[in-house]
């Protein structure tokens, strides 16, 4: 199997992780339990992981009214594009 769908997998998965970390925190703030912090899930999003950070915050309803939330999940899905475009720029099928 080829490099390259180890890593889609490996990010897919990630994605998936951070999507049930915000699903996990909004069951929590609903029962009034221990949370994930706004950090770690910021964090997530950085590493790679907006796409599900996005998706997690749309489908739980989830910190969609903090501002911190609405201003750096956007730089998040920015530099996690632009990390994959420089590694299929150095690594993929353009060098």
């Amino acid at each position: 199997m080829n490099d390259w769908i180890y890593l889609v997998l490996i990010m897919a998965l990630w994605n998936i992780i951070t999507f049930a970390l915000y699903g996990i925190d909004k069951r929590k703030a609903m029962k009034s339990k221990r949370r994930i912090s706004e950090r770690s899930l910021i964090l997530c999003a950085f590493i790679m992981g907006c796409v599900g950070a996005l998706l997690g915050m749309s489908v739980f309803r989830h910190k969609t009214k903090h501002l911190k939330f609405k201003l750096l999940l956007p730089v998040a899905l920015i530099i996690n594009i632009g990390i994959v475009v420089l590694v299929w720029y150095c690594f993929g099928q353009w060098a």
